[in-house]
Order: structure tokens, then sequence, then C-alpha cells
């Protein structure tokens, strides 16, 4: 049997991260990009490296809303490939995708679980 739990890491306070807007940490070999998207009240957390050219750099992405269902993405800085921070699907039509990870708010702190 599989082992499932999730492990949480601290990644930073909350008050390191800008209103609509994110930040890079470093956990071991992987960056995770981790937004605090203020207009929606919601956190989320994707891998930092955009899957179209290779670039880390979705942190420093432009967030909003797609489609009728109001799809929280990020897009890209320089390619504007655009991803879902719920699932990770890219939704420019490619068929590339980021990872995304489990977040998670307590006493001004956000966790990541990987």
């Amino acid at each position: 049997m599989e082992n499932t739990s999730t492990n949480w890491f601290l990644a930073c306070a909350t008050t390191d991260v800008p209103e609509n807007s994110g930040v890079c940490v470093q956990y071991g070999n992987e960056q995770i990009a981790i937004f605090n998207f203020a207009r929606r009240n919601e956190w989320f957390a994707t891998q930092n490296l955009c899957p179209h050219k290779q670039q880390m750099a979705l942190s420093r992405g432009m967030l909003g809303s797609a489609g009728a269902a109001s799809e929280p993405k990020v897009a890209c800085p320089f390619h504007k490939k655009t991803f879902s921070l719920r699932t990770g699907e890219c939704l420019s039509g490619d068929e590339c995708a980021i990872k995304t990870y489990p977040i998670k708010v307590e006493n001004e702190q956000v966790f990541i679980g990987v």
C-alpha cells in the first residue's frame, strides 16, 4: 500500500507574499510559487517552472480568472501561457501542465504540502 500522507512545511509568513501577487520558495531541489489571490481570498501553490520555455517565472506571473466558472489562473510573465491555479491545466490550449501543491494558512503562516 502506497503512503499518501501529506508532509507540510513552513514556507513563509503571510506578510511575505504581496496581495494579488506571488513569491517563490525553495524546497529541496524544487522552486514553488506561492500566490496570495486576495481578490478571491484564496491561496495557491504551484511549481515555479513554466513548462513552455523552461523558465523559473510563474511566481512573477499575473493572476486572474478565466471563463464562466471563474477559474483562478496565472499567466507566465514572459509567454502569457495561462494555467489553472487549482488543477495546473494549461488554459491556453497547450498540452503542458504545471504541478500544484496543497496549501494552508494558519496563524499568519503559509504551509505547503508535499
